[in-house]
Order: C-alpha cells, then sequence, then structure tokens
C-alpha cells in the first residue's frame, strides 16, 4: 500500500526558526486539503532550542552567539535540546490523524526506520521503555519528538552521526547528560555525512511507517 509520502533534502547548515516555519507552514498547506506531506531531511547550524521550563545555568543568547551557537525559545512544552553539525534531523509533516495512525505507532515506525538504518551500517539499535528514541545499551543515539495540531504532525527525529557540539554540554538534551549521548562515529569509527545518509534513512523511515490503520 503505497504512502503517497516522499523525503526531501532541504539542505545543510539551516536556521532552526527557518525550518519550523517551513514545518508550520507545510502543516497549514495539509490542513486545508492540499498534498503537502512530506519527511524533511536536513542538518541544522548548532542551536540550542527551549522549552516553556527553564534552564539553569545557560549563558545568555548573545554570550552563545558569540560562540556560534544560535538560541531558539519556543513555544512548546518539555527540555532544551541540540541540532548541529553531524547530525541529520527528519522533519515528518503528515496527516496522522486522516490515516488513523495512533501517536505511538507513528514513534515506534520511525524508530524501527532509525533501528533497521543502524542495522545497516553495523549497529545494533533498540528502544528503552517510557523513553522515546534510539539506544545502544544505555547510550542514545537517536531522539523523537513529535507534536500534533489536529491530528497533522511536524518535527520528528534526530539522528547523531558525529559526537554533538560544544552547545549540548551546556544542558541537558531531552533530560539527558551529554554523556549519555552517542553517535555513529563514536560507535563504529566511521561516519557518513548528514547529506549522504539521508536518502537511505529517508527511505527506511518511510518505509517502516504504518501501511494501514494502527491499533
Amino acid at each position: 500500500m503505497s504512502l503517497d509520502l516522499n523525503w526531501q533534502w532541504w539542505g545543510t547548515g539551516l536556521a532552526y526558526a527557518a525550518t519550523l516555519s517551513r514545518q508550520e507552514g507545510l502543516r497549514e498547506q495539509v490542513l486545508n486539503g492540499l498534498p503537502s506531506e512530506c519527511l524533511g531531511l536536513l542538518e541544522h547550524r548548532e542551536v540550542i532550542p527551549v522549552g516553556k521550563r527553564p534552564v539553569p545555568d545557560l549563558p545568555a543568547p548573545a554570550d552563545l552567539h558569540e560562540r556560534g551557537i544560535d538560541f531558539h525559545a519556543t513555544r512548546r512544552g518539555g527540555l532544551a535540546t541540540w541540532h548541529g553539525p553531524g547530525q541529520l534531523v527528519g522533519y515528518l509533516i503528515c496527516a496522522v490523524g486522516r490515516r488513523n495512525w495512533t501517536v505511538r505507532g507513528t514513534v515506534a515506525s520511525m524508530e524501527e526506520g532509525l533501528i533497521q538504518w543502524l542495522k545497516s551500517v553495523g549497529i545494533q539499535g533498540s528502544r528503552h521503555c517510557g523513553h522515546p528514541g534510539v539506544w545502544v545499551g544505555e547510550k542514545k543515539v537517536g531522539s523523537i519528538g513529535l507534536h500534533f495540531r489536529k491530528g497533522v504532525s511536524i518535527h520528528g527525529f534526530a539522528l547523531n552521526l558525529e559526537p554533538a557540539g560544544e552547545g549540548a554540554s551546556l544542558i541537558e538534551p531531552c533530560g539527558l547528560t551529554r554523556e549519555t549521548l552517542t553517535s555513529v562515529r563514536e560507535l563504529t569509527g566511521a561516519a557518513p555525512s548528514a547529506r549522504s545518509a539521508a536518502p537511505k534513512v529517508g527511505d527506511w523511515v518511510i518505509d517502516c511507517l504504518p501501511r494501514r490503520p494502527s491499533s
């Protein structure tokens, strides 16, 4: 059964604000019945997006800018996170509700896509109950977080190909210490660029999404 959903390469070194605006615009199009669903794949320039919860001891945005790190305050709840070079990000703009997928089923399917790609490069990924994302032992290599409005998703996954940058050491990404994070390079000694990994990762994630309503 075809999903009529494809991945797109959005670029590298992208600003977080611009990609968030793009996602929200595409979601509006989907809500208005336009065929704008996609999995956008990209690599951000270094950024710390924060939610409504305070981040203790985080340097001021101007100080972060001097270090070459962007800061973006969002309206979402939850904890601060990190994106940057060496991390492949995938944003899923999809009418999940219209397809009768559950939130849990959609997240599990995206996790499975990442697990299958990691397996293809010699890494055995797994899930941790209660902690969305993909883990290798006690270390996290892939994060997943979706946002829904009227059944249409935005945001998605972040796959660590290279070790996290300086900004990750200034926060606890998704409530984890930097030492809890790992990367493809740390696990195998080598890693593809985000651009070169994108086609196969995108194909795996889309292939693992449900082909029928999830229960």
